[in-house]
């Protein structure tokens, strides 16, 4: 089982009802604006929002979930973490308020509560424990639109083959027949079809973000740390030497100078004494 998300941009109509399911679900409270957070409708207080796109079509913005998350692998503390079930996860009573997973996230989704005394990280969890308690049966967002829009799904194959009927069922609707989220970064739990290009939601301007998993990108440069380190360290350390074999050599230069002009001084003193 991996629960999975499939949004059709096509049939969003910007209405916020998922918005305000989520607020709701998540007794999320009054959303709080400051100067300095991004403009796209995520905060602290919300776990999701719908932005316009630069066309201005709505599209809705959540976590990804991504199937090897990169906030996971750099939490030092484990407040993040991957569910069998495919939602990215968070406890908020271990989360020391890093926000490293801000910054290693691709798609630039956790937010830190500002408005809080003690604030924490916070991002959307697919409702993942209501789901398991079972007290919903999806998440809030999903079960909220009235469109369509948004779809939960308990499997991620059964959401790619619901995209793929809607792009053959409606040929030359959707922006290249492709899916964002089904290669990127690895792949997400997450997954859009649109008719418009969607590569804005990676940041702006946007940036490629390959297909391979940002945990592997990040373990293959940190394991050329060690060799680099070594490699500065003797570069540096032969540096040094040649440096302090210079100060020695110009050091003993000018003791040699002074030698010779304390010779000649002492010379011309006697020549001038006899």
């Amino acid at each position: 089982m991996s629960f999975a998300i499939l949004t059709d941009t096509t049939k969003c109509t910007g209405c916020e009802r998922c918005v305000d399911a989520c607020v709701e679900q998540n007794q999320l409270g009054p959303d709080i604006r400051f100067r300095w957070r991004e403009d796209d409708g995520l905060s602290g207080s919300r776990y999701c929002s719908v932005r316009l796109a630069p066309t201005g079509q709505p599209v809705r913005l959540q976590c990804r979930h991504c199937l090897e998350p990169a906030c996971v692998s750099v939490c030092p503390v484990g407040a993040l973490a991957k569910t069998d079930a495919g939602p990215v996860i968070y406890d908020r009573d271990i989360c020391m308020g890093c926000r490293y997973c801000m910054m290693a996230c691709p798609y630039r989704i956790p937010r830190y509560m500002w408005e809080r005394s003690v604030p924490y990280i916070s991002k959307c969890t697919m409702c993942f424990d209501a789901i398991d308690r079972g007290e919903i049966e999806q998440p809030a967002c999903t079960a909220a639109c009235p469109e369509n829009a948004t779809l939960f799904f308990r499997s991620r194959d059964e959401a790619l083959t619901e995209a793929r009927r809607r792009m053959a069922a409606n040929p030359g609707t959707y922006f290249e027949n492709r899916i964002w989220g089904e290669h990127e970064v690895g792949g997400t739990s997450v997954l859009y079809i649109s008719d418009i290009d969607l590569e804005f939601l990676a940041g702006d301007p946007p940036k490629p973000l390959g297909d391979e998993p940002m945990p592997r990108v990040t373990e293959r440069i940190l394991s050329t740390v060690p060799g680099t380190f070594v490699t500065v360290c003797v570069v540096m350390g032969g540096t040094y030497a040649l440096l302090k074999r210079r100060d020695r050599v110009m050091a003993e230069e000018r003791d040699a100078r002074s030698a010779v002009d304390r010779t000649e001084t002492t010379d011309r003193q006697d020549g001038d004494g006899s």
